[in-house]
C-alpha cells in the first residue's frame, strides 16, 4: 500500500514549523489567526528589526489578544488533522459508491406506477 500524501494545504504549515521552529500548539495557533504560512518569514526578522517579537511570541501574542486565552483547547498536529480529513473522504467516497450502486435499481420502478389522485397520462397511457 502506498504511504498517504499530506495534501500541498496542509504540507506548507509543515514545512513553516519546520522552518520557523514552531510548535504543534503554535502552528495551530497561526492557521485560527489566519495566517499565511508563505509570509511569516515577514514576521520572522526580529534580528533585523529589533523591534519585532520573535515568530513564536508574536503568534501566541496575537491569538491572546484575539481569543483571550494562551493556547487552543485542544491541539491538533498538521499530520493528525491530515489522516482525519483523509478518513472523512474515504468515508464519503465509500458511502457515494454504495448509494450510486443503489441508484440504478430505485430508478427502474420510477414512471411505472400512477399516484393517487391525478388522471392517467393520455399520451403514455
Amino acid at each position: 500500500m502506498a504511504a498517504k500524501r499530506i495534501p500541498e494545504r496542509l504540507q506548507v504549515w509543515i514545512e513553516a514549523r519546520q522552518r520557523y521552529h514552531l510548535s504543534h500548539a503554535q502552528v495551530q495557533m497561526a492557521r485560527e489567526l489566519g495566517m499565511n504560512p508563505k509570509s511569516l518569514g515577514k514576521l520572522d526578522n526580529h534580528r533585523q528589526e529589533p523591534w519585532k517579537l520573535p515568530l513564536s511570541q508574536f503568534i501566541e501574542q496575537q491569538y491572546y489578544q484575539r481569543f483571550g486565552k494562551d493556547r487552543p483547547d485542544v491541539i491538533v498536529t498538521i499530520e493528525e488533522r491530515a489522516r482525519v480529513e483523509g478518513a472523512k473522504k474515504a468515508a464519503r467516497r465509500e458511502a457515494r459508491r454504495v448509494s450510486d450502486c443503489a441508484a440504478p435499481a430505485a430508478e427502474v420502478g420510477i414512471g411505472s406506477q400512477q399516484l393517487p389522485g391525478l388522471a392517467p397520462d393520455p399520451i403514455n397511457g
